[in-house]
């Protein structure tokens, strides 16, 4: 189904991308103010910090709950900046109400739980707030845009996603895997709906912060919503990925944001080019998938089997060597025949099966 969205009207100083700063978690009094305050000097018009802090392990910090929300709203008073917390229950929803917060999130371990997801949603409805929904952690488009649409059909119409990576048991560069392709995807999908990239989350570490918002500006995101704290090595949660408002003020300056729209006939000649090698390809891939029939004409005439584990190892190595080679990742090269080699198998069963 399509999303029912009507825009956000946020506050922002620049039409990409709007910001939302702020500490991961409400520690004390003193931090959030003194963190907010310093955010609102540098131009910052939403606030972030989290009040309930779902953690992986039992034993960490998991927030100061109800008590905190006193200061988002002091936060507010004072700088009239907008508040923002996540949510993962009906009761969390009722407190942020009760205390006026401007904006929920709903967080990656929530958004993958449907059951969760249709309470919020069942405690949201006649409530005119805007939602953010972030991906679940397990790479699942589906799943992430079901749980938008259960937000959505509770009459919820101002709304956004956020991406904040996804999880991965070899963690090695980010804390999150970024697979830029699903938010790619998502924005093809729902061109309407607004993105907004968590740096915070998906690099786990401040100095990747800067360069996953340049990306994600390159890549036409809308917004960005990244956790800053006045003293980011005291924090009591993530202190890894924060960075100090100053910090973030001098990376949101260094940003390159450029204009989606604007085309020129260079580029048009360009992309000719581009369909017509598209159109190349797939004449290839026809023709390519014709020879795949005739071997499964003849395995099947030899009563061979289909899967020829030795010669797929031969094609996944000899082409990933040769992408290479070619200036692209073998990786990638190597995913590419192994979904060309599926469809064989595919084609070659048909051939096998028929009477």
């Amino acid at each position: 189904m399509d999303l029912e969205l009507q825009p956000l009207n946020l506050p922002s100083d620049n039409p990409r991308p709007f910001v939302i700063a702020g500490p991961c978690s409400a520690e004390t009094e003193e931090q959030v103010i003194t963190t907010a305050k310093q955010l609102k000097k540098l131009g910052c018009h939403m606030f972030r910090a989290g009040i309930w802090k779902p953690r992986t392990k039992p034993g960490g910090f998991e927030g100061n709950g109800e008590a905190a929300l006193p200061w988002m709203k002091q936060v507010k008073e004072e700088t009239g900046m907008l508040t923002a917390t996540e949510v993962a229950t009906p009761e969390h929803v009722e407190l942020a109400l009760k205390y006026d917060i401007d904006i929920l999130w709903i967080g990656a371990r929530t958004s993958a739980n449907p059951f969760a997801m249709q309470a919020l949603a069942d405690s949201l409805k006649g409530v005119d707030v805007p939602v953010f929904v972030k991906n679940p952690v397990n790479p699942d488009l589906e799943l992430w845009i079901g749980a938008m649409e259960r937000i959505n059909q509770a009459g919820i119409k101002r709304m956004a996603a956020i991406h904040r990576g996804f999880s991965s048991f070899d963690k090695k560069i980010y804390r999150n895997l970024p697979m830029w392709q699903i938010p790619i995807e998502l924005r093809r999908r729902i061109p309407e709906l607004p993105i907004i990239c968590d740096p915070s989350h998906i690099g786990g570490r401040r100095e990747l912060v800067a360069p996953l918002c340049q990306q994600a500006m390159d890549l036409g995101f809308d917004g960005l919503m990244v956790e800053s704290h006045c003293s980011p090595d005291n924090a009591w949660s993530d202190a890894k990925q924060q960075v100090t408002p100053d910090v973030l003020d001098y990376i949101l300056g260094l940003l390159v944001v450029r204009d989606e729209t604007v085309t020129t006939e260079g580029i048009h000649e360009l992309r000719k080019q581009i369909d017509e090698l598209d159109n190349n390809l797939m004449d290839l891939l026809a023709k390519r998938m014709r020879v795949c029939r005739e071997i499964g004409q003849y395995k099947k005439e030899h009563n061979m089997t289909i899967l020829q584990t030795g010669r797929y190892n031969e094609i996944l190595d000899k082409r990933g060597a040769q992408g290479s080679l070619c200036g692209m990742d073998s990786d990638f090269v190597k995913e590419i025949f192994e979904h060309i080699h599926e469809e064989s198998v595919r084609q070659q069963m048909e051939i096998i099966n028929q009477k």
